[in-house]
């Protein structure tokens, strides 16, 4: 490695590491003052706090390593041309391709350790702390088995749902049990899928049985369509299903699978897998973007205003990444497009700014 290799890595890291730690340190303050009410009302330890903030401390550093690389990379070549650095180097022959070669190498190195730290380690501290927050802290009393199964406990009543679709709000496989106060099954309700509407769920295609005390016997009634008011709302589902980030790669593809294989709609969870991989690869498309927007912009303009623009252009890839996911999770685009199109505009761009930058 060159003389300018290593300054350049050494610089990068350097700036990184700051620009990681601020916005880590910014991101959990806020994040407590939103949670304190919570958290004082639950009446948890401190060494939880500090846990439950702690186990979320891998999620939010897979979330900002992209914009951390391209933000550090602006910082180093905007400081190198304000001290002249870069017309020293170029004075002395040295080409603007021999200052990317590093800084390529250095995006592609990040966004192999980026998929394998998310892989690895984000699913496991990720259910932990969601673990504490709807246990500890929510008191919530809804269990979802590792692949999709969900349990919920209400008042004398205790419903399993198979699958949920939580783009549709619909779910699948419905077993309702209610019980009175001795905890003896007095009615029963199965149902094919159902549909959050108006405050309610439709239930449709059921079986309703319902215990006649007098004969002591239940009463089946088969009915297409029945409106019924469960004791949970979508948004609580949608906190207890496991996550993207909760699962690894090969756990997300083997759900699919599953899912699929029992007729469920998977399309959610295809385009998160493909987007596992796609925003790893953020990295090299930051890298690409950061050098040849600091080493264009930065002549004549101060860091701070560098920044900016780099912070801006984070903001826009980030918009555009998920309106490209949103447009998958609609069935608008195929999964593997929905996850990849932005990042292809955006490559695209930074190819085009690295032409002219020289």
């Amino acid at each position: 490695m060159s003389i300018i290799s290593k300054y350049l890595t050494r610089e990068i890291l350097k700036q990184f590491g700051i620009v990681m730690m601020a916005v880590v340190s910014i991101y959990l303050i806020v994040d407590f003052f939103e949670k304190s009410d919570n958290l004082m009302k639950a009446g948890i330890p401190l060494s939880r706090v500090v846990t439950f903030f702690a186990l979320n401390i891998p999620f939010i550093l897979s979330q900002i390593a992209p914009v951390g690389m391209l933000l550090s990379i602006i910082i180093v070549f905007s400081l190198m041309n304000k001290n002249n650095e870069l017309l020293a180097l170029k004075s002395g022959g040295v080409s603007f391709y021999i200052l990317m070669r590093p800084v390529l190498i250095m995006g592609i190195a990040a966004a192999a350790v980026l998929f394998l730290f998310s892989d690895r380690i984000v699913p496991k501290t990720t259910s932990k702390a969601n673990a504490i927050w709807m246990g500890e802290v929510k008191k919530k009393r809804l269990v979802s088995s590792r692949e999709k199964n969900i349990w919920i406990k209400g008042a004398r009543r205790i419903t399993h749902i198979t699958y949920y679709n939580p783009i549709k709000q619909q779910i699948f496989g419905i077993s309702v049990n209610v019980f009175d106060d001795q905890f003896r099954l007095i009615r029963k309700i199965d149902a094919e899928m159902g549909v959050f509407r108006e405050g309610a769920w439709q239930l449709h295609a059921l079986i309703e049985q319902s215990r006649d005390a007098a004969a002591d016997a239940f009463e089946i009634l088969y009915k297409a369509e029945q409106l019924e008011d469960l004791d949970f709302v979508p948004a609580d589902l949608s906190k207890v299903v496991r996550k993207p980030e909760e699962m690894s790669y090969n756990e997300l593809l083997t759900y699919i699978h599953k899912v699929e294989s029992e007729g469920y709609d998977a399309t959610l969870h295809r385009v998160n897998l493909h987007a596992k991989p796609a925003f790893a690869f953020v990295c090299i498309i930051m890298s690409l973007l950061g050098t040849g927007l600091a080493v264009r912009m930065a002549t004549g303009k101060g860091v701070f205003i560098n920044i900016t623009y780099g912070i801006v252009l984070a903001f826009f890839y980030w918009i555009s990444h998920s309106f490209c996911l949103s447009l998958g999770y609609g069935e608008m685009l195929p999964p593997v497009v929905a996850a990849w199109i932005a990042n292809f505009l955006f490559i695209t761009l930074g190819f085009l700014i690295l032409a002219y930058a020289e």
